[in-house]
């Protein structure tokens, strides 16, 4: 099946730059494929972090990627769709992120929809942080597909609410495995200026409002003398409220803030110093981070909500925290170190999971559900 693909890729960075560059990759061991860049993703009063584009240590997929759709630009809108088109695939897949992405998309979607199957693979049908044009917006994109892919239950859900009538189907995120292989513990430690013997929390990834961080330093300073924290990411939004908290915080000399991007060639040695990482989401679908944890076997403490109790609470890969607040988080995370047992059996999951979440999978999973519409 001829593909094209239209998201970002390289040079944009993070996360959903490299889901695309894995599955462009996996998809083009079976079927002619074509990676559709983005010639503007944001405009740069929109863009909250210091740049969208990887930096020279980036391990980034460098995917040759013809920029093609400028989000901003009605005017660039159908001249995107034509070169695409002019191309002929059979299957055009499109990344879902949030509604801001949903006119330039969607005006796509229409171009092409009768000329081939037009697919969304969406992360999120409503926003974590809200506003007026979620509904719209995303009601107008949804009506220009042909079928949808969700990556989770939560998601699923969410998208029978606003499409009950479209054609879909959950396929699991997979497994990032381009962050190269675990260092050795002590090392990483070292790497990151850690005292040694301690049991290491890792909270990662941007830092938004909904990610919870402020309820993570909350429950940390409720935990024994034996425990670290470690904070690697950048912040979307002023990081001042959370270091008001670290400085007063009893326990601010055992927690090591890394408030910047963190380039793909160096999550191995932030994931490589924890024994856990702690997502205290106030709101989520899936994660990411979850699947770097996985691909270091790193199990994780996670707060019920989206799909993170299905995807690491049913899957045995973590423990869950109930509720939402630093009394339950911390809870969990003491259960965690209280019995080694726990630790075992979270990993012998992971391992499993690992080979259940694969690119390959996936890839098949989707191209039969795109055969079937």
């Amino acid at each position: 099946m001829k593909t094209a693909i239209l998201s970002a890729f390289h040079p944009f960075r993070g996360g959903i730059a490299q889901f695309n560059g894995n599955l462009y990759l996996e998809l083009g061991k079976r079927a002619d494929v074509k990676a559709y860049n983005y010639s503007r993703q944001y405009p740069g009063f929109l863009f909250p972090g210091k740049t969208q584009y990887v930096s020279a240590g980036d391990d980034s997929f460098p995917i040759e990627a013809e920029a093609v759709l400028d989000t901003a630009n009605p005017l660039n809108w159908p001249r995107a769709a034509r070169k695409i088109r002019k191309w002929g695939p059979d299957l055009l897949l499109m990344r879902y992120v949030m509604p801001y992405f949903a006119p330039s998309l969607g005006s796509v979607a229409r171009s092409l929809k009768g000329t081939c199957k037009v697919v969304a693979i969406a992360d999120n049908i409503i926003p974590h942080e809200r506003h007026i044009i979620d509904k719209p917006f995303t009601k107008y994109f949804l009506s220009g597909l042909d079928g949808c892919v969700t990556l989770c239950d939560a998601v699923a859900e969410d998208l029978r609410r606003w499409a009950p009538d479209l054609p879909s189907k959950v396929i699991f995120h997979p497994l990032y495995s381009h962050f190269g292989d675990k260092l050795p513990r002590e090392k990483a430690e070292r790497m990151l200026g850690l005292k040694p013997g301690m049991k290491n929390l890792l909270f990662f990834g941007l830092i938004r409002e909904y990610k919870g961080l402020d309820i993570l330093l909350k429950a940390f300073e409720t935990l024994p003398d034996d425990y670290q924290l470690i904070i690697a990411g950048e912040c979307y939004g002023p990081f001042d409220k959370y270091q008001e908290v670290i400085d007063a915080s009893a326990a601010k000399e055992r927690i090591h803030v890394f408030r910047h991007y963190i380039d793909d060639a160096d999550v191995k040695n932030y994931f490589s110093a924890a024994d856990l990482t702690v997502l205290p989401y106030r709101s989520a679908t899936q994660s990411g981070v979850s699947s770097a944890s996985y691909h270091f076997e790193v199990p994780m403490v996670v707060t019920a909500v989206g799909g993170l109790k299905e995807t690491i609470g049913d899957t045995g890969t973590g423990l869950v925290a109930e509720s939402v607040d630093a009394d339950a988080v911390a809870g969990k995370i003491l259960s965690y170190f209280s019995d080694p047992a726990v630790r075992e059996s979270c990993i012998g999951n992971i391992r499993r999971e690992r080979e259940r979440l694969s690119w390959s999978r996936f890839s098949e999973e989707l191209i039969k559900f795109a055969d079937e519409l």
